[in-house]
């Protein structure tokens, strides 16, 4: 490209001169709003602090109140937890032996009983109920106390403290947890059919029926209920149950028994 020398090239120095002028006035401009927006931020936060800091001198008190209850709020949470926790371990361990004594070997005839064998059968029963209401007494707000609630009054049964036996099934027959309960009211109801007291035992029998449990089916309530009838000898209402038993579980193990039931003579 030949080189302008003359007005022409003095021309293109002006507009040269002319654009960077232009351009540096622009770079400058760009810079100002840049460090403006900056200023601006700075001054935005720096009032938002102030009007933070000023509404927490105005309200200094109730700040240290919330400050105060959300903590201590927080040390009973955590205190609850813990000694919830400790108090938990200490109730399965406390069940977990009296378990252990229900559970403990006879002493085989013409031998000593020893250290964890018992003499005789009720000497075992009578050792594990002292545990048992010594675990509800101190756990009975617990899970665990609500099952030594059942294991209490199961061993008072065996014992023949009916009245005692009683008090204690009733308890554990309130328990949340249904499994335990439903045993509980199946205990319950045996000792009802024991002390002549067959309609509150029909009464907890229909109960069942109407919400079983795991551990507890509709149909093992309906057997019990249905021997209940054959022993006050309304064969009749006996025979139905059994029939409705079998037919409601074929393959079962109360299935089984119902059969029997029916063809027995």
């Amino acid at each position: 490209m030949p080189h302008r020398i003359g007005p022409a090239c003095k021309t293109d120095q002006r507009r040269q001169a002319k654009d960077k002028q232009a351009k540096d006035k622009k770079d400058k401009k760009n810079s100002v709003d840049t460090q403006t927006r900056h200023a601006l931020k700075k001054d935005k936060f720096a009032q938002a602090a102030a009007d933070s800091a000023s509404w927490v001198s105005g309200h200094r008190s109730g700040v240290l109140r919330w400050v105060i209850v959300g903590g201590v709020a927080l040390i009973l949470t955590v205190g609850g937890l813990i000694f919830w926790n400790l108090r938990s371990t200490a109730a399965d361990s406390a069940l977990g032996a009296a378990m252990d004594t229900y559970n403990a070997p006879i002493a085989q005839p013409g031998l000593p009983a020893g250290n964890g064998i018992y003499a005789t059968s009720a000497e075992r029963t009578k050792a594990a109920n002292k545990q048992f209401v010594d675990v509800v007494q101190q756990y009975g707000w617990l899970p665990q106390g609500a099952k030594a609630h059942y294991f209490a009054g199961i061993t008072d049964g065996e014992l023949g403290q009916n009245a005692a036996a009683e008090s204690e099934l009733k308890a554990a027959s309130g328990a949340w947890d249904r499994n335990l309960a439903n045993l509980a009211k199946l205990a319950l109801a045996g000792l009802y059919r024991q002390t002549s007291r067959d309609p509150q035992a029909i009464e907890i029998y229909n109960g069942i029926v109407a919400k079983p449990s795991e551990t507890v089916s509709a149909a093992v309530a309906q057997l019990d209920l249905a021997d209940l009838y054959a022993a006050e000898g309304k064969q009749d209402q006996a025979r139905a149950l059994w029939a409705k038993v079998k037919d409601a579980d074929k393959d079962g193990a109360a299935g089984t028994i119902a059969t029997q039931k029916l063809t027995a003579k």
